[in-house]
């Protein structure tokens, strides 16, 4: 790898604070769409115009993982409010609502140490473990329905910088668009926000040009959005994430790439499970379910994925070091500078990237 391409400040930027997307566009396929061709000036669309990029024997793969609603109020014994986020259950492979330990992340961090308890609407739960990277383990009681727990008091975990305190019914209408259109599996603490931008009609508009569109499960968990701290990209640990990949995908995958046609990735979460599998399976993705933390950064070889449709992503985040892996460094940083001159709107509910993989 290049030395400079190496420093986690080859991958800042600086943004106006006016670009971050707060709110949704008015509609799902109204978000604008910059097209980023190999040896090509990025070109202006809308994801309307999505459908018309794709050839018939493409694949697109889709995440249809589910954003479930794992933020938690509750109060300390003290009467001071806490709140917790469920990642993952500690001790069950994937995500479970009968699981009892779970990892978390608490507020405030000092006074939730190991023995402590929060108190949620009917439910309490007990910091069995504090983690060095700062997680803990919560502990429910075998007499807590979690299912039923979430659904009445559960909050979706909006990221920070949409969230709006002083107007709470905001953030209700938010949440309702904080999920895909064909999210169906449970346990995910973030959205694939690539597919936010999908509505029933693009999809069927995709299945007309003669594309096949398969589905896995990569439940999205906050290590893939947690922000590189240190100097070097080699100094970032990736936190594992699980995913699964239907026999009727790997299939799918199988006639494809035997075929000579594209693969098309919806979403960076798709390109991890896809290039994650094919690296545990010596090149051939295979149905089944596995972890990967998987870290793509300038120099991979990329297995699976032709083409990946994409958010603009925070500065210095791993999501952002995969995306220059992929349709290279200088196109991608090109094309961000000309999103921000031509004022797309940034991160979760912002606009969209269409780029072919750089050869």
């Amino acid at each position: 790898m290049n030395p400079s391409l190496a420093d986690v400040d080859a991958y800042d930027y600086a943004l106006p604070d006016a670009l971050i997307a707060r709110e949704p566009a008015a509609r799902r396929e109204l978000a604008r769409l910059l097209v980023l061709a190999p040896g090509a000036a990025p070109r202006d669309a809308t994801f309307a115009d999505f459908p018309s990029l794709l050839r018939a024997g493409d694949v697109l793969v889709l995440n249809e993982t589910k954003v479930i609603p794992a933020r938690l109020i509750g109060t300390l014994a003290s009467g001071g409010r806490a709140e917790a986020l469920l990642l993952r259950p500690r001790d069950r492979d994937g995500f479970d609502y009968a699981a009892r330990d779970w990892f978390a992340l608490v507020r405030p961090g000092k006074r939730l140490r190991t023995g402590a308890s929060i108190a949620f609407p009917g439910a309490t739960a007990e910091v069995v473990d504090v983690l060095a990277d700062g997680p803990r383990v919560l502990r429910f009681g075998p007499e807590v329905d979690l299912e039923a727990l979430l659904r009445a008091s559960g909050e979706i975990p909006l990221p920070p910088y949409v969230v709006d305190a002083a107007h709470p019914g905001a953030d209700a209408a938010r949440s309702g668009r904080y999920q895909t259109v064909f999210a169906r599996v449970p346990g995910s603490v973030a959205a694939p926000t690539a597919s936010l931008h999908f509505t029933p009609e693009i999809l069927a508009a995709i299945e007309a040009r003669g594309v096949e569109i398969v589905r896995l499960t990569l439940d999205v968990g906050i290590g893939t959005f947690r922000p590189m701290t240190g100097a070097r990209l080699d100094e970032h640990v990736m936190h594992a994430e699980r995913y699964t990949i239907p026999a009727e995908a790997a299939e799918a995958l199988a006639r494809a790439r035997a075929a000579g046609r594209r693969v098309i990735a919806a979403g960076t979460t798709v390109v991890r499970a896809l290039e994650g599998a094919a690296l545990a399976g010596a090149g051939i993705v295979r149905a089944g379910s596995a972890e990967t933390s998987l870290f793509i950064t300038p120099g991979f070889r990329f297995a699976v994925v032709d083409a990946l449709l994409t958010n603009f992503h925070l500065p210095r985040s791993t999501l952002l070091a995969l995306v220059c892996a992929f349709a290279g460094y200088a196109p991608v940083r090109a094309a961000y500078a000309a999103a921000v001159e031509r004022e797309y709107r940034f991160f979760s509910f912002g606009d969209a990237m269409f780029c072919e993989r750089a050869v």
